[in-house]
């Protein structure tokens, strides 16, 4: 079977790709089902489920996982004796924010500037379509040359941890060879790359209270302790004058070792105003692969329209700390609630909740998979060697599957290059990055399946 046949199979492929592409964005699958149905859930599942049984896989289940949601299971049976590859998307996303700022609607895929825009069309819808593809080049140029089984998970994106649980209980249905988690991205775009390692995350929900009701700021306020302003005292802790993430216990003076991201492209990449510093030390690298950091992600206080003077009796937030390559995600949430309690002033009621936790990973780069990938991906990137990264993301799952499989060789590929503004406001997907991708998963289970 020649590369450039699987080239030219992708190729004419990917009008149905866009067309599949947009079906599955049409689903608002937000694993939030107090925010958004769970029949868009539940819909995303079953055209996953459907176009894998289209393509013959065997024991296609919708698998009901532990936090309510559910993930597609299927096994596409190759020669006797060969090596079992499991694939990895997932077809949850995050919620669109601010629909009225999208420049066309989050959930209709839309092409512009050469890029297909929508909601999940990187993260990872995407990744579904790329799996898809690398097997029908596969099947259309001398056959699939290894068992694969295909996992799609439906609730990555919340961190609730029901795929873990689910594989913890059933360990013997995701047990393989190799493991291709295609939830990550290149460096920029045109430059093939693994991600090697993945910070954790935890999620940390902080409660301030100080009163029994909210009372009048200019009959109590000045002696009155302030639920939010102690929130904010709290917030504040931790990070230092530049911005580092400052929790008490928690070491951030890790450095990175290989790919470097310049800061002029950093900037670029994140959108920085002109004239605003970013923040902490070292390189950006270790900044936001071998760090840790902290993130408020949301506050419960009074709006501004509509607020009342009044001193605010109770104020929470969400607190997202990603946790580096070679600590543990469990030790680092202790820490952190640790910190926010002995940080809230004026003796005010606090309490803490972890609602979410992801271990850190780190992948074994000179395993044959690895090479098989290399060898891959310079046939689908002419002239480009394949770069190891870092992501600052997290993928919950990694950790559990080398837990569960110590002996599998796991690699991180996807579509969620910078460009892309996964999570963000017009999230789109480069169709070509998508097709060389699909070409270089293919020629990987053709070579890994020959090593």
């Amino acid at each position: 079977m020649s590369s450039n046949l699987v080239a030219e199979t992708v190729a004419s492929l990917m009008p149905k790709a866009m067309v599949e592409l947009t079906e599955l964005v049409a689903f608002r699958s937000v694993a939030d089902f107090d925010q958004f149905p769970r029949s868009e859930s539940e819909g995303a599942a079953r055209w996953v489920a459907d176009a894998l049984a289209a393509e013959g896989f065997q024991d296609v289940a919708l698998l009901d996982t532990p936090d309510g949601t559910q993930s597609v299971y299927g096994h596409l049976p190759g020669p006797a004796g060969a090596k079992t590859v499991l694939l990895y998307a997932h077809y949850d996303v995050q919620p669109p924010l601010d629909e009225a700022a999208w420049t066309t609607p989050p959930f209709e895929l839309t092409e512009r500037d050469g890029r297909w825009y929508g909601r999940g069309s990187a993260d990872c819808k995407g990744g579904v379509i790329m799996h898809l593809l690398a097997l029908r080049a596969l099947k259309a140029n001398g056959g699939v040359p290894v068992h694969v089984k295909v996992i799609v998970e439906g609730s990555e994106e919340q961190g609730t941890g029901g795929l873990e649980r689910y594989a913890e209980e059933h360990p013997g249905l995701l047990e393989a060879d190799t493991i291709v988690i295609g939830d990550a991205g290149n460096f920029r775009v045109g430059l093939p790359t693994v991600t090697s390692t993945l910070r954790g995350m935890t999620l940390v929900r902080v409660s301030v209270d100080t009163l029994a009701g909210n009372l009048h700021s200019g009959q109590f306020g000045g002696a009155a302790p302030d639920a939010l302003a102690a929130l904010i005292r709290v917030l504040d802790s931790l990070r230092a004058e530049d911005g580092s993430t400052t929790v008490e216990g928690l070491t951030a003076d890790a450095a990175w070792e290989g790919l470097q991201y310049e800061e002029e492209q950093f900037r670029q990449d994140a959108k920085v105003l002109d004239g605003v510093e970013l923040i902490g030390s070292g390189t950006v690298a270790d900044r936001i692969w071998s760090r840790p950091a902290v993130t408020v992600i949301g506050i419960d206080c009074p709006p501004v329209v509509g607020a009342t003077p009044s001193v605010q009796a109770s104020a929470r937030a969400l607190i997202s700390l990603r946790v580096p390559p070679g600590v543990d995600a469990a030790a680092a949430t202790k820490l952190l609630q640790a910190h926010l309690e002995a940080h809230t002033p004026w003796g005010a009621r606090v309490s803490t909740e972890q609602i979410g936790e992801g271990q850190p990973f780190r992948a074994d780069t000179t395993s044959p998979a690895y090479q098989a990938m290399a060898a891959a991906m310079a046939v689908a990137y002419p002239g480009q060697e394949m770069q190891y990264a870092g992501q600052g993301g997290s993928i919950p799952l990694c950790n559990t599957l080398a837990a569960l499989y110590p002996r599998a060789e796991i690699l991180l590929i996807g579509l969620s290059e910078p460009e892309a503004q996964i999570h963000a406001v017009n999230e789109s997907v480069s169709p070509e990055e998508l097709e060389r991708l699909s070409v270089a998963e293919a020629l990987f289970l053709r070579t890994y399946a020959a090593s």
